[in-house]
Order: structure tokens, then sequence, then C-alpha cells
């Protein structure tokens, strides 16, 4: 028995989640890990043979400012899943964001792709059919419930412990699930830790809704029930259904904004944390706990919350509906203040985020009168011309951190501090399917050279 530590009264957590029957659904997940496994046979021998010939070729240089500056530009991870070119943006697989949209299945009577169609497309580079997507969300849906453990610590967390505080502790409790971490005790072959990790990964993905749900429901929603798992709906649907919303155009968005912030290849903070502990093989829960602890930081997956607070403060000062000179006036002020403004900018595009161009294109359609969006759609001809003003900015463009969260607001998620809790559900997408493929390459324990500054001044000639 589980009791609410907000209202006293007895909580059904988890109640009747749905599962199926485990052999037919091993047949269903069977087909994704087969194609899977045979991609990776095949790319790592293509991979065997280019170290063989090409191991030594120098692909880029590191300066001092690059050591300094966060690592920016240095070439130093290979990641299989995506690619972000400067100029044209995220490609899974080599797939753009347009054309992710338009390729990959999508659920009856909705207009955006599921991300369990990205998630076999970031594993096999190959786009499902309908069907196979189809088996994917009822496998997920029928491995979507969390030990008794990890519910009952979940409902006792106090009500002030962060909701990204929460989601690492959830994800690293169900470590006691980890088929990987069994399977290495019992010494199995480094050539099976794939599957392994594949088995973790489905399983993770899986339970993420679910964990998220149940913070959801414990720090807004009184604690009340999250209800059953529909095994006949998918990833998305479902999880809407737990937060406790019943609007099909949210719905409609939580699968676009699942898919598209699903990945932006190794290097960012989340990934490379994923890809950095499980390098040293712990398991992919463990693994992708890190990477959570990296999106809860301010400059990461909390972003979004920055904006909304700007957007804000400036409807409180200039109204629902400003000027162009307002704005602009407001942002110079911003600026000359010492501050930033956010939504604007990114480490490595150089163009408009398509991932903020796809959110656009959504709410041009289902909500042109928002103020909200108007006020961003006036900011996105605003602040860039501002930005370039100043000389000093190398990337004036909107980012994804500018759209996401003033949709939310629109149908009703209001509370920002959940917002990097749902980027951490679409996140794993990415990482879990980097992370079958390090263990299908067989890639080492990473292991980066650092140097003390006095060692660089040496090397640069400083005496």
């Amino acid at each position: 028995m589980i009791v609410s530590r907000t209202t006293g009264t007895v909580l059904k957590a988890l109640p009747s989640l749905q599962r199926l029957d485990v052999s037919f659904i091993r047949n269903l997940s069977c087909e994704l890990k087969d194609v899977t496994g045979a991609k990776i046979s095949e790319h790592a021998k293509k991979v065997k043979e280019f170290r063989g010939f090409y191991g030594s070729k120098v692909v880029g240089e590191v300066t001092v400012d690059m050591i300094y500056g966060g690592m920016r530009g240095i070439k130093a991870l290979a990641t299989e899943t995506s690619y972000l070119d400067p100029e044209e943006g995220i490609r899974f697989r080599g797939y753009s964001i347009p054309e992710c949209r338009d390729l990959l299945p999508k659920a009856p009577g909705g207009q955006e792709p599921l991300p369990e169609g990205l998630f076999w497309l970031l594993l096999t580079g190959e786009v499902p059919t309908e069907n196979q997507v189809k088996n994917l969300s009822k496998e997920w849906a029928a491995h979507a419930d969390l030990p008794a453990h990890v519910v009952t610590m979940l409902n006792n967390f106090p009500a002030h412990l962060h909701p990204m505080s929460q989601f690492a502790a959830a994800i690293t409790a169900c470590n006691t699930e980890s088929a990987f971490a069994k399977a290495y005790s019992e010494g199995v072959h480094k050539s099976k830790y794939w599957e392994y990790t594949f088995d973790d990964a489905m399983s993770l993905i899986a339970k993420l809704p679910t964990i998220a749900a149940t913070i959801y429901r414990n720090l807004y929603r009184d604690g009340s029930s999250i209800g059953a798992i529909d095994p006949n709906k998918d990833w998305s649907a479902n999880f809407v259904d737990m937060l406790g919303f019943k609007d099909e155009k949210l719905t409609d968005f939580i699968r676009l904004f699942l898919t598209i912030l699903s990945d932006h290849e190794g290097g960012n903070v989340c990934a490379h944390a994923v890809h950095l502990v499980g390098s040293g093989l712990s398991s992919p829960y463990l693994s992708f706990a890190a990477g959570m602890c990296g999106l809860a930081g301010p400059l990461h997956g909390l972003a979004n919350q920055e904006v909304l607070v700007f957007i804000t403060k400036m409807q409180q000062q200039l109204g629902d509906n400003p000027t162009e000179a307002q704005i602009s006036d407001f942002c110079r002020k911003t600026l000359k203040s010492g501050q930033v403004i956010p939504g604007y900018g990114h480490a490595v595009l150089r163009k408009t985020d398509p991932r903020y161009t796809a959110q656009r294109e959504f709410c041009l359609k289902h909500l042109p009168d928002y103020p909200m969006f108007k006020l961003v759609s006036e900011m996105y001809k605003v602040v860039p011309p501002i930005l370039m003003e100043t000389g000093k900015v190398k990337n004036p463009w909107p980012n994804v951190d500018a759209h996401s969260g003033v949709v939310l607001q629109y149908y009703g998620l209001r509370e920002m501090n959940f917002y990097p809790v749902i980027i951490g559900v679409s996140r794993a997408l990415g990482v879990m399917a980097s992370l079958v493929w390090d263990r299908g390459l067989s890639l080492p324990i990473e292991y980066c050279k650092s140097m003390t500054s006095s060692v660089l001044m040496k090397m640069s000639g400083v005496s």
C-alpha cells in the first residue's frame, strides 16, 4: 500500500499497468533488435577497415582557446545517430527535421511523427513501417510499470525536491532492473554487451513517462493516481494521459516535441555525459541518470524556463500587443544591463534552429492568436538584427528553447520546473540509441588528456 504524502490518501500508484504476455512482447522487439544487430555488425567492419587505413589522419586542430572555452569545435567523438551541421541544422541518420515529419509514421488522426519511429530510425538508419512502430508502442506500453521500491521512493520525496532531482534519482533506482548489469556480473562476453544495452534501453524508455508522470502528479496534482497504461495507444498518448490531460492537440505537440528534441549529436552536456559514464560500462540506467543530472543545469535543460520568464516580464511591462519599437527598446535595455536575450544563439548552429521552425509551424496552424506566440513571432523579426549590431554574436537566430515553453503554457501544462523532465524523456531516444551503438562498436573507456595552465603556457612558448 502506498500513501500520498500530500493528501494522506491511499494511492493506487501504477495500479493496473497492463503488461502483455512477455513472450509475445519479445517477439515484437525481435525485429528491431535483429535489424539493429545486423546494422552494427556491418558498420563495425567498415569502421575497423577505415581505422586501419586512416587511423593516423588528422581531422582537426586544438587551440588554447578551445581548451579553455569548453572544448568548442574540437572534433573528438564518434556519434552514429545524428549530426549537427552549423548551416543545415540537425539531421537524424541523414534526415532533416522536415523530412522526418513527412516520412515517419503518425498516429491515427495525428499530424506529427511518432517518437517510436524516430527511435527506430536512430537505431537502424531505416524509416520504419507503421506496423513496426505500432509494435514498438505496444512493447513500451507493456514495460511501463515501475518496481515497487521506485514508486515508494517517488511518493516519499519532499515536495520541495526539484522534479529533475526526483527524475534522476528514480532512474538510478531502476538499476535494479538492469539486464546489462546482471549479464556483466555473470561474465557475458563483450561481443554481447550491445544486446543487453539494447534490452535496458527499451525497458528504460518504456518507464520514463511513468516516472515523469508520477513526479508531476505528486507535485502538481495532489498525488492522484496516474491510471493504467493503454496498450493500444502510442508512447506519447499514454504519457499525456498519465499527466492528466485529454487534449489531442497537446498530444500531437508532445509527439513532435519528443521527436525533435530526441538527439543533437554527441557533444552536448547530457549526451556526452551518457556516453562518458557508459564508456566505463556503467549500466544504461546509471549512464542515463548521469545525463539527466547534466540536463538539469540552467545552461542546458532549463533554458526554456528563462525564455518564459523573459517573455512574461516583457508582457507585464509592454502588454500583449507591443510594437516592434517597444520590443526593440526592451531588448536593447536588456543587453545594455549585461543580461542576455534567452532563446537566441547556439554553440554550433549558425542559422535558425530547425526545431524552432517546426514548432513555429505547429503554432501557426493551431494557436496563431495566442499572445505569447505573437510576441515570440515579433521577437523573431526584432532580435536578430539587434544581436548582429553588437558584433559579438556568431549566431543571432532563435533556438528550440524560444518556442517550446510557450506551447506548453497554451495547453495548460504551466509548471516550468517540470519542462526539463519532458526534455529528458525525449533525449532518452537519442542517447540510448547511441549507447547501443557505443557497445556494438566496442568503443573503449573515454579518457581525454588534461593539462595544467602552466604546461599549456610552456607549450605555447611562454616562459
